[in-house]
């Protein structure tokens, strides 16, 4: 048996060498099968690559890739699957905010039989602005896109290598891999725990990237912005019609006034929003399906240290 474990890394130059003695400390030195560590550059300009590669030359069992640029989390994650070489993999966050002897955890439910393994948090020890947005956002997502999704989230998990075959022939872009291990639908099992908070370096996760996030979760596993562009176009109908007989009725009593003006001028300018919103949302769609038209890679490799891959 291999494990390996996946460890997107950006901006994280301060956290690399803590987390890999935690990692042996925990993990390496506790079992009896062969691991890799594959540590994927995710664009990142501080030292994160070059202490990468120190971490390396220090254990044979250590592959780095530098990726040419910020592609995001998804990427970097497609890329440590596809040059993976164990029976299942962990994806595992560089910032030590979750334990690392969830690995073992996650690795134990495997051997009974789990194709997918999922790290949930329970609890967070994070602000309540940020656990706020998370929960709403899994909230959202049970909702109306992937009523799989576990109530507290998840980005740490366990994949085998039937569905990282899987994942690697999606080809999708724009989307959530998180979405695409749920969407898969194979045999799932869960472990629990409590998020730390953060105690080296700072989070890139800005407010652009949760919003684009979300975006993606639901235009690639939901079909409620298209039924919600139906329904209020449906709305806008019927009320054009009621407001168009409204309109007749008070041309045969003559009793038009000017005072219409204000509630015909509300009216128009609520359906120019809805337009709008609709063109909107139809962009977003067309966005897609251009950007998957053009078969760019979802990752460019810049550096990798050939010596080590298998």
């Amino acid at each position: 048996m291999k494990l390996s474990i996946i460890i997107p890394v950006y901006y994280n130059e301060d956290n690399l060498v803590p987390l890999y003695d935690d990692i042996k400390k925990k993990v390496i030195d506790v079992i009896d099968y062969e691991y890799e560590i594959v540590m994927v550059n995710d664009g990142s300009k501080d030292q994160s690559y070059q202490i990468m590669q120190q971490l390396a030359k220090k254990d044979k069992n250590i592959k780095i890739i530098s990726l040419s640029r910020n592609f995001g989390s998804h990427a970097a994650i497609l890329c440590g699957l596809e040059r993976c070489t164990g029976d299942c993999a962990v994806v595992k966050a560089a910032d030590l905010q979750e334990p690392t002897e969830l690995i073992l955890e996650m690795v134990e439910s495997w051997r009974q039989g789990n194709n997918v393994v999922l790290a949930v948090r329970d609890d967070r020890q994070e602000g309540k602005g940020q656990t706020l947005f998370a929960n709403l956002y899994y909230w959202l997502t049970r909702k109306v896109a992937l009523p799989n999704m576990p109530k507290g989230g998840f980005d740490v998990y366990l994949v085998d290598k039937k569905v990282i075959k899987v994942l690697l022939t999606l080809d999708e872009r724009n989307s959530a891999l998180t979405g695409q291990v749920l969407w898969s639908g194979f045999k799932t099992a869960t472990v629990s725990y409590t998020r730390l908070a953060r105690e080296i370096g700072t989070s890139k996760w800005t407010l652009k990237k949760k919003i684009r996030l979300v975006s993606d979760t639901l235009f690639s596993f939901s079909t409620i912005p298209i039924t919600a562009v139906t329904f209020i176009g449906t709305i806008s109908f019927l009320g054009s019609i009621a407001w168009a007989l409204v309109v007749f009725i008070c041309k045969l009593c003559n009793v038009i006034s000017v005072e219409g003006w204000t509630m015909l001028f509300i009216f128009n300018l609520f359906s120019f929003g809805v337009i709008m919103l609709t063109l909107g949302i139809l962009g977003e769609y067309l966005w897609r399906a251009f950007d998957a038209s053009r078969n760019r890679p979802p990752y460019i490799v810049e550096d990798e240290n050939e010596e080590n891959v298998l």
